[in-house]
C-alpha cells in the first residue's frame, strides 16, 4: 500500500491520458508561428488558464516552472530583489519547507536578514506573533498553506490581513487541488507532482502590482520569469490532472478525513508511547504524522515496508542526517521514530485496518531487543488533543544496557549551579540528595532517552537524573520525553558538572 502522496503522487489516470495525446500534438516550439508551433501555444495557453481558475488568478499571473522546489527559490529571490528598495529583511515560520530555509540562508549570506517566526506545539503560527515580527524594512513575507511533515493548516488569510503592504509568498504545494487556495498571496507556488501530475511541473504565479524582478538572466519565455525551453505536454498533464482532482476533491477529502480521524486515535490506543502531533482540527484531510518513543524512524520506515507500506518520516534519526527534523524541532515535539502516513484517493477502509493491525508488531519488533518494560496503551483521555494522551508510570530500570551510570552526591558531581530553564521555585536538583548520572555521550537518538527510559527506576521518586548526551536531538526527545511519561524536566547544566568531557546534562526529576 502506498501512503506517502505527500512525498509525491501516483500518475492520476487523466494525467497519463492528457500526457499520451499532448505528446502528438503539442510537441512542437509554442514560440514559432507555423501550424505544429501555434497548436503547441494553444494547449500552453489553455493549460494556464486552467490553473488559472483552480488558483484565482489570472493567466498572464501563472508561469511554468522546473519543480515546486525552483517555484519558491525564484519567488522568494524576486520578490526580494523586486522589493530591495523596501529593505533586505525577510520573515519566514519556523517550519516551512527546505526549498524556503535554503533560500533564506543565500539571502542571508548575501546581506540580508531573516526572521523565523515560531510556532506552537502544533505546528501552527499565532497571526499576531508573525505580524509582530515584520518591520520597516520587511520586502516579503512567507508562510506555507499547509506544513509538508504534519499537515498543519496555517491561517493564511489572519496573517495576510495583519501585513499592510508586505508581499506574502505562499508555499501551496501540499494543499493546491485537494483543499482552497488561501487568499491574500501576493505571490504562491505548488507542484504538479503533489496532486497527480506529472515530476517536473512547477506553477509560479505572482499578482500583478506585485513587484518582481528575476534573479536570473533574462529570457524571452514564461514572462522573462523562466528561462529555458517548456515542456508543453508535461504541464497540459499538470493541468488536466489538476482539474480532475479537484472535482473529486470535495468527495474524496470526506472520506480520507474519516480514514485519517480513525489513524490519529487508533495508533495512540494500540501503540505504547506514541505522540500523534500536528493540529487534530486545522489539518489536511489526508495526511497524519506520529512519532514512537524509543523508535529509529529510519528502521521503522524499513520494517513497515517489509509489511508491505510506503510511508514517510520526518524523524532526524537517520544515519544520513543525525539533525532533529526541524519541523518537529520547532513544535518542541518528540522528533524519535516519526511515521507520516498520507493517504491516496481511493484508499479504502479496509487499507487502513490492515495498516492498523500490522503497525503494532512492527513498532513491537523494534522495541524488542531493547527490553523495555513498557506500559499497554491507553485509550486517548481526550480525544480532540490525542497527542497529549498516553501518560503513564514510568518503567522499571532494568540492566545497565550498555550505559555507564553511577549515583554519586551533587557535591561530587559539581552541583548544578550551571542549569538552565529550572522553573521559579523549584529545588535545586541537589537539594533532592544523590544524583544518578546517566553517560549517554557519543550516543544517538534515540538511544539518550532509551537508556533515561531504563535507569530512571534507579533514582528514588523526588531524586534526580543527569543524563549525559552530545546529540543535538537529546534537547528536544528528553524533555518531550518527560511529558509524556509525567516526569519532571528540570532544564540543562553544563555536562562538566557531572563528571562529562562535553555535551549536555539534562536533568530530570523523576515524579513517582
Amino acid at each position: 500500500m502506498y501512503f506517502d502522496v505527500a512525498s509525491t503522487a501516483p500518475l492520476h489516470p487523466v494525467a497519463r491520458q492528457a500526457l499520451t495525446a499532448a505528446l502528438d500534438e503539442g510537441w512542437a516550439d509554442p514560440a514559432r508561428l507555423y501550424r505544429s508551433g501555434r497548436q503547441a501555444r494553444m494547449l500552453l495557453d489553455a493549460a494556464r488558464e486552467t490553473v488559472a481558475a483552480v488558483l484565482g488568478a489570472r493567466a498572464d499571473e501563472i508561469v511554468f516552472t522546473a519543480s515546486g522546489t525552483q517555484a519558491v527559490q525564484l519567488g522568494v529571490l524576486g520578490a526580494l530583489a523586486g522589493n530591495r528598495r523596501r529593505g533586505g529583511h525577510l520573515v519566514h515560520s519556523a517550519v516551512e519547507h527546505s526549498s524556503v530555509l535554503h533560500t533564506a540562508e543565500r539571502h542571508e549570506a548575501a546581506g540580508g536578514t531573516v526572521t523565523a517566526a515560531p510556532v506552537d506545539r502544533h505546528g501552527r503560527v499565532d497571526p499576531g506573533e508573525f505580524a509582530a515580527a515584520v518591520r520597516p524594512d520587511t520586502a516579503l513575507a512567507v508562510l506555507q498553506s499547509a506544513n509538508h511533515e504534519v499537515g498543519t493548516v496555517q491561517p493564511v488569510a489572519e496573517v495576510a490581513g495583519l501585513l499592510g503592504d508586505v508581499p506574502l509568498l505562499v508555499d501551496a504545494a501540499q494543499s493546491t487541488g485537494r483543499v482552497d487556495v488561501p487568499a491574500g498571496w501576493s505571490l504562491l507556488t505548488a507542484s504538479a507532482h503533489k496532486w497527480g501530475g506529472p515530476a517536473g511541473v512547477g506553477i509560479l504565479a505572482v499578482r500583478k502590482g506585485v513587484r518582481y524582478a528575476s534573479p536570473l538572466p533574462a529570457d524571452e519565455r514564461e514572462n522573462g520569469r523562466v528561462p529555458g525551453y517548456v515542456n508543453v505536454p508535461a504541464i497540459v498533464a499538470a493541468a488536466a490532472s489538476l482539474r480532475a482532482v479537484r472535482a473529486e476533491a470535495e468527495r474524496e477529502n470526506a472520506r480520507l478525513h474519516a480514514l485519517v480521524e480513525r489513524i490519529r486515535a487508533r495508533v495512540p490506543q494500540l501503540v505504547p508511547e506514541v505522540e500523534v502531533v500536528g493540529d487534530p482540527v486545522r489539518r489536511l484531510p489526508h495526511l497524519v504524522t506520529f512519532s514512537c518513543l524509543y523508535v529509529d524512524g529510519e528502521v521503522l520506515l524499513t520494517e513497515l515496508d517489509r509489511a508491505g507500506f510506503a510511508v514517510s518520516s520526518g524523524s532526524s534519526c537517520t544515519s544520513s542526517t543525525l539533525t532533529p527534523s526541524h519541523v518537529l524541532a520547532a513544535m518542541g515535539v518528540l522528533t524519535e521514530g516519526n511515521v507520516r502516513v498520507s493517504l491516496p484517493f481511493g484508499t479504502t477502509e479496509e487499507d487502513v485496518e490492515r495498516f492498523l493491525a500490522v503497525l503494532p508488531d512492527v513498532v513491537a519488533g523494534v522495541r524488542a531487543p531493547l527490553g523495555l518494560d513498557l506500559p499497554a496503551p491507553a485509550v486517548p483521555a481526550r480525544p480532540e488533543r490525542p497527542e497529549a494522551s498516553g501518560r503513564a508510570t514510568p518503567p522499571r530500570a532494568e540492566g545497565r544496557a550498555g550505559a555507564e551510570s553511577d549515583e554519586r552526591p551533587a557535591s561530587d558531581a559539581g552541583g548544578s549551579a550551571g542549569a538552565k530553564s529550572v522553573g521559579a521555585g523549584s529545588e535545586r536538583p541537589e537539594a533532592s540528595g544523590r544524583v544518578t548520572v546517566i553517560d549517554a555521550l557519543g550516543k544517538r537518538c534515540p538511544l539518550p532517552v532509551i537508556e533515561l527510559a531504563k535507569r530512571i527506576g534507579e533514582a528514588a521518586p523526588g531524586g534526580t537524573v543527569a543524563v549525559l548526551a552530545d546529540d543535538e536531538a537529546a534537547r528536544l526527545d528528553i524533555p518531550a520525553w518527560c511529558e509524556m511519561r509525567a516526569q519532571e524536566y528540570l532544564g540543562e547544566a553544563p555536562a562538566a558538572d557531572y563528571g562529562g568531557d562535553r555535551g549536555v546534562a539534562y536533568l530530570v526529576r523523576r515524579t513517582a
